[in-house]
């Protein structure tokens, strides 16, 4: 009996497992077998494996090979696994230094001539490896920078299975091969946005609230005729934003590595990221999924950043739907037979809205051509479950000519990205003294009794939100919505807690003025 062992790693969502390969070759007929919950991509690795054994100069073991990768209850995807699976055989057929691969991590796709191809979800799986106690990876050389990247790893890139196995104590010559580059395997780009906040033409009311949305990370929704901003606004909306953490940028970095959006020449995210999904987009596509184990969707992409939904009444009914999971939660947990995957999903939400489906109802909307009817179902929906999990909502109307005039002349431009976003920092710091020692980091994660614990004995503090709830314009959960966007604006203006003004406009940009007082 001959046995070889190495180790892997399974990557569930973002959740790392240290997966032992082992390889047992036995006297009988040629066969090789594969257990152990392999996906369809994995159980092909048995004809990737033999054909890169081949064309690297090895001989492949004429014996029955079983190959199981342990924990046998664990599901396991992708071609991640190639490279442990074809060390573990050579070591269990004696060409590889059994003692040399046993506590080594192997990760990488083999092609058919024996050339390591790059993988996605290396640093979460690198990271768990090394939090197992298994800092010794291999990985493909298209994936070391991002290896690299984790503290107390010790990394060794490789071209092609040749090369390691003549590191492991094969009798194997290592050609040259032609490298294989860094693959994307999802096209989107993720990363900070450059355009500047002062090319938005008018629009105070709309800039404001915008600035309150970047500092306590609030959802919002904006409503307006066709070209009065609303894009160009939410394109800069990232840009106002902190930089992310070390933590932060490790998590998101992670997301996006798992997503195949990251490039790892670049180093960790440091920017906040900027998804705009089109509006055809699927419910699997915005918050993940796929066969087997599912994949991190535009909502986790967008995590710590911003995710804008533009038309967002062309969107899916289920699309809509499946947004209120992370809003609430700030993550996405997807469930298949295959077993169920969770993914960080806290982002600031930006909704885009025309007024109706023609987008010119403007005013009395002398120049609209839709019906009451139609624009009352156009609007509607965005239900009014999800619009109750929106901080902000925001009516923008057309620029007007003099607004236009000033921006020509250079007179009244607004103000650039980087003054607003000084601001945005400032608040985030008084929020981060104020919720230092709570899992919380902005206002918009406070659950409400924190806040409201501490108002103060002050009255006429809620009296408008009650009658607010009287009238029926706010539930129970908008209150809270409504105290968090109000500790956003004393933090703006520099003071300890919110007053009354900062209640009632916290009241006005929920309600789009319908509920101030």
């Amino acid at each position: 009996m001959a046995l070889g062992r190495t180790l892997a790693v399974a990557l569930v969502g973002l959740s790392g497992h240290v997966v032992e390969v082992e390889a047992h070759l036995a006297p009988s007929l040629p066969a090789f077998s594969l257990v152990g919950l392999p996906d369809a991509a994995l159980g092909e690795a048995r004809d990737r494996v033999r054909a890169a054994v081949a064309s690297s100069g090895l001989a492949w073991p004429n014996r029955r090979i079983t190959v199981n990768l342990t924990p046998a209850t664990l599901p396991k995807s992708g071609s991640g696994f190639d490279l442990a699976i074809a060390v573990a055989t050579l070591a269990g057929a004696g060409l590889l230094d059994a003692s040399v691969v046993r506590g080594v991590v192997h990760l990488g796709e083999l092609g058919l001539d024996g050339r390591l191809r790059p993988v996605r979800g290396v640093l979460p799986a690198v990271a768990a490896a090394v939090a197992a106690g298994h800092p010794r990876v291999v990985v493909p050389a298209a994936n070391a920078r991002e290896a690299e990247l984790v503290p107390g790893a010790h990394v060794t890139a490789a071209h092609s299975l040749a090369e390691v196995a003549r590191r492991c104590g094969a009798d194997v010559e290592a050609p040259d091969v032609a490298p294989v580059g860094a693959v994307h395997l999802d096209g989107s780009v993720a990363g900070g946005i450059v355009a500047d906040l002062a090319d938005v033409v008018g629009q105070e009311d709309a800039r404001a609230a915008l600035e309150v949305a970047a500092a306590g990370a609030h959802h919002i929704l904006m409503v307006g005729p066709a070209g009065c901003g609303k894009t160009m606004l939410a394109a800069r909306l990232a840009g106002l934003l902190p930089d992310l953490t070390e933590a932060e940028a490790v998590e998101v970095t992670a997301v996006h590595s798992v997503a195949g959006t990251f490039d790892a020449d670049t180093g960790l995210m440091r920017r906040p990221p900027f998804e705009d999904p089109h509006h055809t987009a699927t419910p699997a596509s915005i918050v993940g999924g796929g066969s087997g184990v599912p994949r991190p969707g535009a909502a986790s992409r967008a995590h710590r950043g911003v995710l804008f939904l533009d038309e967002a009444p062309e969107f899916a009914n289920a699309v809509l739907q499946t947004l209120r999971q992370p809003l609430e939660h700030g993550e996405v947990v997807i469930h298949r037979a295959a077993g169920a995957a969770r993914y960080p999903a806290q982002f600031v939400l930006v909704l885009a809205a025309n007024p109706c489906p023609c987008g010119r109802y403007v005013g009395k909307g002398l120049d609209c051509t839709c019906t009451p009817d139609r624009r009352r179902r156009y609007l509607t929906k965005m239900s009014g479950p999800l619009l109750d999990r929106v901080d902000l909502q925001v009516e923008l109307h057309p620029v007007s000519r003099g607004a236009l005039a000033r921006s020509v002349h250079a007179t009244g431009s607004g103000e650039s990205t980087a003054t607003v976003a000084a601001r945005v920092r400032a608040a985030r710091h008084s929020q981060a003294e104020r919720l230092a020692g709570t899992p919380w980091r902005t206002n918009a994660e406070v659950p409400g009794r924190w806040l409201r614990d501490r108002l103060g004995p002050d009255r006429a503090l809620s009296a408008d939100l009650e009658r607010a709830i009287d009238r029926g314009t706010l539930s129970l959960r908008g209150v809270d919505r409504v105290l968090r966007v109000a500790w956003t604006l004393a933090d703006l203006a520099g003071r300890a807690a919110p007053g009354r003004p900062d209640v009632g406009q916290a009241l006005a940009l929920r309600t789009r003025g319908q509920g101030a007082t």
